[in-house]
């Protein structure tokens, strides 16, 4: 497995700070809990001028490209402007299993603010079916009216080349009615649009979600707009479900004014599932500030900040009643790539495709199957045919590659 730490490491002097917890690593643990850090960020131990050209303090978790490929981005650090009395706006950068980095974008290249660019990505990555990558960033952008001059943030693409193209700078219009300053990964719907949130801006204050099709962005539902908040403020995150609408949380707000697990359908309609602190002393939680993960049995699992028992957050499942499913490690791949499928049930399963042309299997466990992409397969669901006479279809299509 592999991670990042924002901070911690090596190199102790991060933004001309004398005292410094250290600058953020990535590391590789074994499942048997071995940790061995494979880079420090800002090896030169200082955190201006060019000295942190390779950024520092990474928030968010790796993505997997190739096979030991793995793409993030730091919140801080860049060549320009990354000294006393300055911002350092971040980077994106890729880092090989062995430790080899190479930092692929600095944000607000030769500028100081605005950044029309992006500044500061506080989230991570996501590899869209294009072969590109798309992200956010919390500051910057064109639009400098509001967030203290220094811009809302931007939803961006980038090539494996380091090419990078702003695809929208938020709060275009005065009171941000498109949102601002968005903190959480963008996700790729199964109809090839790129879907995010903001906790910030939307027509009432209270964030909005948005979606980026053939380059164009819209803003498609603002949070708070029911009667006393009642939907919530302030998404921290969204996933389509195996049913094709998106589940997500907000972190306040809602009926007790401690946040919701909410459902958002493709036609527009939001619904509230679940309005947290709706027991005694939020014995159920309350305040999630993270989404959510849907397991294939179908429920879907997260966290909250606070409340429970002890008063310190808890683990939380909710179903909506959606069937179990199988999910492919990973989504894409050429003819004879090895796949993982996971799922519930699978022991004795008769039968393995890929849109519809069969493959050769082996069932591991009841949880897992290892398969290769079978010659003349299409892209579309992988579908197990199990021991019941059920078949379980992939939640999203797998995409065979040339």
């Amino acid at each position: 497995m592999y991670g990042t730490t924002t901070g911690g490491g090596d190199n102790l002097n991060c933004n001309d700070v004398s005292v410094s917890t250290g600058c953020g690593i990535v590391f590789k643990m074994t499942l048997s809990g071995t940790v061995t850090p494979i880079y420090d960020f800002c090896p030169n131990g200082s955190g201006q001028g060019d000295n942190c050209a390779d950024g520092f303090s990474p928030k968010t978790a790796l993505i997997q490209a190739g096979k030991l490929d793995f793409y993030g981005t730091t919140s801080l650090g860049a060549p320009q402007f990354c000294g006393a009395g300055y911002q350092c706006w971040g980077t994106v950068f890729q880092v090989m299993g062995n430790g080899t980095l190479t930092t692929l974008y600095n944000f607000c290249k030769g500028e100081d603010s605005p950044c029309p660019d992006g500044a500061n990505p506080e989230a991570g990555l996501i590899q869209a079916s294009d072969g590109d990558f798309y992200g956010t960033t919390f500051s910057g952008g064109a639009i400098t009216s509001a967030c203290d001059g220094l811009g809302c943030g931007t939803v961006f693409k980038i090539a494996s080349s380091g090419t990078l193209t702003p695809l929208h700078s938020f709060c275009a219009q005065s009171g941000c009615p498109d949102g601002s300053m968005p903190q959480t990964a963008l996700i790729q719907a199964t109809n090839g649009d790129i879907y995010g949130v903001t906790p910030f801006g939307g027509a009432h204050g209270g964030g909005s979600i948005f979606q980026i099709a053939n380059g164009g962005f819209t803003t498609l539902y603002s949070f708070c707009s029911e009667k006393k908040c009642a939907d919530g403020s302030a998404p921290t995150g969204l996933i389509q479900g195996s049913d094709g609408n998106f589940y997500g949380t907000t972190s306040g707000r809602g009926a007790n004014g401690k946040g919701t697990v909410f459902e958002w359908t493709a036609s527009g309609v939001l619904m509230t599932l679940y309005s947290f602190c709706a027991q005694t002393n939020c014995t159920d939680g309350a305040t999630p500030e993270a989404g959510l993960v849907q397991d294939t049995d179908g429920t879907f699992y997260g966290t909250t900040d606070s409340g429970g028992a002890n008063n310190k957050g808890t683990v939380f499942s909710l179903s909506t009643g959606l069937g179990p499913f199988v999910e492919t490690q990973t989504d894409s791949g050429a003819v004879r790539a090895a796949v993982t499928i996971l799922g519930t049930g699978l022991t004795g399963a008769a039968k393995v495709t890929f849109n519809g042309t069969s493959a050769t299997f082996t069932v591991v466990s009841g949880t897992e199957i290892t398969t290769a992409v079978p010659a003349g397969a299409t892209t579309g669901p992988v579908q197990v045919a199990t021991l019941g006479g059920s078949t379980l279809s992939s939640n999203v299509p797998f995409r065979v590659l040339p």
